[in-house]
């Protein structure tokens, strides 16, 4: 069985994240939405259909059994009416299309399951994140068996709501499950005197770093560090936000490093809805967000004492520094802060991940280079 998941003409709606992954490798709850489909569909070879450049990392194929809408989040009913389907159908729920099965489909069929999340904007990551992430614990800990949980820590709420994978490292900490349950993957570590509320997810060998505080509906990805205070938070993999500091209602991509005290406004002033820049229009929009932080893409990184306006969309592979506000949208590939930026050279940003990615011995690929050398000539 061969699953196609289709960008769906989204692929500038949910960037910078999507700058460097097509929207079915997006993470939110604990897994990215892929992962979610090789959980279900134990069997299945998955594809991508998204843009031609991320093509060489991300393989598609014209000859699969299902073609999916990448931004809908799957689940165990939507797979059973999916087997149902007859070559020529295709799944919509209201105006939404859901999956066709083969090339040409024509028979509409009307989703008549349980509600849907489909994702629709990129703070949808952190703002559904609560839900997804409560449907992914029951999805990768039914019928299994926690591993046990020291005495040393505080649970408040249910203790069955928390799962402890293999190799997992807590202790003195609180863990409060009442407000949605608390995961920790493999290897992962909670370091001491860390006050954790749930929904959380603590993926494979990430860390929480000393006396850390977490408000949930909060993901940290793969290996990835946080500190000091995190509230509404989708980390992708292989981040860094190790030290004191403040970061909310936010997302992080991959290979991002926060210097230490770096602070993000998550609410203006006012108290009104933020506009945020929109990858789409090329402008700041209007949105019905009151509560949004900074959005950043791959490999950016930021010095110690930033300091992010509300909203504040970072590109890929930017690097940040200052004593003031920067701007709420910055460049791929740029270099500076409130004075100024200029363009980051791409040997040199190349340097800079490669560097990083081998701290973690991971390659960085040909396949990662044309990425960047399309984005640093096309994407701004």
């Amino acid at each position: 069985m061969k699953i196609l998941l289709a960008d769906n003409g989204l692929h500038l709606r949910f960037a910078p994240l999507t700058l460097t992954r097509p929207v079915g490798n997006l993470r939110m709850g604990i897994l990215t939405n892929d992962e979610r489909w090789e959980e279900l569909c134990p069997d299945a070879e998955i594809y991508y259909e998204t843009e031609e450049y991320l093509q060489g990392k991300f393989e598609g194929t014209n000859e699969y059994t299902w073609r999916v809408n990448a931004a809908v989040i799957p689940n165990e009913e939507l797979i059973a009416i999916a087997q149902q389907l007859s070559e020529g159908d295709y799944l919509v729920d209201d105006n939404t299309w859901l999956i066709q099965v083969g090339n040409n489909p024509t028979n509409r069929m009307k989703y008549v399951g349980e509600n849907l999340i489909v994702l629709e904007e990129r703070w949808d990551l952190f703002q559904r994140n609560g839900e997804v992430l409560k449907a992914d614990f029951t999805l990768l800990t039914e019928g299994r068996e926690s591993q046990p949980l020291s005495d040393s820590n505080t649970v408040i709420g249910d203790p069955a709501l928390i799962f402890v994978e293999e190799g997992v490292t807590v202790e003195a900490c609180i863990l409060n499950t009442k407000t949605g349950p608390i995961y920790l993957g493999e290897n992962s570590e909670i370091m001491e005197a860390s006050v954790i509320r749930g929904p959380f997810a603590l993926c494979e060998e990430a860390q929480v770093k000393l006396a850390t505080k977490v408000y949930g509906p909060t993901t940290v990805g793969p290996h990835c560090r946080i500190g000091g205070e995190v509230n509404n938070v989708v980390m992708q993999a292989y981040s860094n936000k190790g030290h004191d500091g403040f970061l909310g209602n936010a997302v992080i991509g991959e290979w991002c490093n926060l210097g230490a005290d770096t602070n993000s406004s998550n609410l203006k002033n006012n108290y009104s809805n933020v506009k945020a820049y929109s990858y789409e229009t090329g402008h700041m929009e209007n949105t019905d967000v009151q509560f949004m932080g900074v959005i950043m893409g791959d490999h950016s990184k930021c010095g110690i004492n930033t300091m992010f306006n509300t909203a504040t969309v970072v590109g890929v592979s930017a690097n940040i520094y200052g004593g003031d506000f920067p701007p709420k949208k910055i460049d791929s590939f740029t270099w500076g802060g409130p004075d100024g930026f200029v363009d980051f050279d791409l040997k040199k940003a190349e340097q800079v991940a490669i560097a990083m990615m081998e701290r973690r011995h991971v390659e960085f690929t040909e396949e990662d280079h044309q990425i960047f050398q399309y984005l640093s000539k096309n994407h701004r």
